[in-house]
């Protein structure tokens, strides 16, 4: 198969390539490192893009920015995939507000860009968009919550296995980012049904693992953990530090991938997280990471929290194993935290050593 993938060096694109590429398929990465021009030099994913040209002769690199109309049509009218998945995005609920014609223009237009050079090149390739659980604005925030020692948690019947795809998306305070992204998952599903082609929106939780650049306005459970291992101050935005996210592997994204593509379907959207059994408080993430490096947190309190931010979140798994019974999360909470810790703890020992 011949796989295009935007954002290919990024947490889920990179784990996606490399997913692919392990396998003898021809993979077809597109990233033009525009994390680094959004936060900076600590955001940057060279370092993911040259693992994946050493590691992978049968990875290509493209170096194109998704809002090049032009060139994204080039490039699908040349390769002709037989799989997208879009994963390239500005990711930043914060940031958007900072830079809000960057934001739109790569979220919404970019992903415009990306859906009409599929209709016209690879009109029957199964087409995964990477969306996110802000379409839903701040309405999880209606439900009634109950306040435990550690966390927050639902206290409505309605959402006891999590959030499900029933939630409407309308009438909420969203962000910016929220809003552009949005746009893209809806633009995703009219094409998929008017179109008549296979596409699907995964609004994820927590996406995360070993290979997330995590920073101070994206990446939640990296950076945390970033700035245990590297003893940096670390932020708490409001809620007492008890709000909740749940969190999936990376890996784990990548097999569901793997599994629509084997069973496309038209215009669907489904919930994907770690669910109930991997979410966390910042509190108790604080717990988990200071146990696994014997480093304690280094924080610092603000009464105030994100604007639109969700107090509690955690995704209903049922419609997504009803629909692939076969995929299932493989890594739990732990076993994703300790991989983090490691990747961190690495990266560090080779800054020391003025190799980064």
């Amino acid at each position: 198969m011949k796989i295009l993938i935007t954002g290919s060096s990024g947490l889920i694109g990179s784990e996606v390539a490399s997913y692919f590429a392990s396998t003898a398929n021809e993979v077809y990465g597109v990233d033009n490192n525009q994390r680094e021009i959004f936060f900076g030099s600590s955001g940057s994913t060279r370092w993911v893009e040259n693992k994946l040209r050493n590691q992978f002769p049968n990875y290509i690199h493209n170096e194109i920015d998704i809002r090049d109309r032009n060139a994204i049509l080039e490039l699908v009218k040349k390769v002709r995939p037989d799989a997208i998945v879009h994963a390239a995005a500005q990711p930043s609920h914060d940031k958007a507000a900072e830079i809000p014609f960057d934001d739109f223009e790569t979220n919404a237009l970019g992903t415009l860009n990306i859906l009409e050079a599929s209709r016209r090149f690879s009109k029957d390739a199964p087409f995964i968009y990477l969306s996110t659980n802000k379409v839903y604005g701040d309405l999880p925030n209606k439900f009634s919550l109950r306040e435990l020692d550690t966390r927050w948690d639902f206290a409505d019947d309605s959402v006891r296995d999590g959030v499900d795809e029933s939630l409407s998306i309308d009438q909420s305070l969203h962000s910016l980012f929220g809003a552009s992204k949005l746009s893209a998952d809806i633009l995703v599903q009219e094409y998929g049904r008017y179109f008549d082609m296979p596409t699907c929106c995964l609004r994820g939780g927590c996406l995360t693992g070993p290979s997330h650049s995590g920073v101070k306005l994206h990446g939640f459970l990296s950076y945390l953990i970033k700035c245990n291992v590297m003893q940096l101050p670390y932020t708490i935005f409001g809620y007492k530090g008890k709000q909740v996210r749940d969190n999936i592997h990376a890996c784990d994204v990548a097999s569901f991938i793997a599994e629509f593509i084997k069973a496309p379907r038209s215009g669907e959207v489904y919930n994907i997280g770690g669910g109930f059994d991997n979410s966390i408080s910042i509190l108790e993430a604080f717990t988990c990471v200071e146990n696994i490096t014997g480093k304690k947190m280094n924080y610092e309190y603000s009464d105030s929290p994100r604007i639109g931010d969700h107090i509690v979140y955690y995704s209903s798994l049922k419609k997504i194993s009803k629909h692939y019974p076969s995929w299932s999360i493989t890594k739990d909470i732990k076993t994703t935290i300790l991989e983090i810790c490691e990747s961190w703890e690495d990266r560090q020992s080779v800054r020391f050593e003025g190799k980064d």
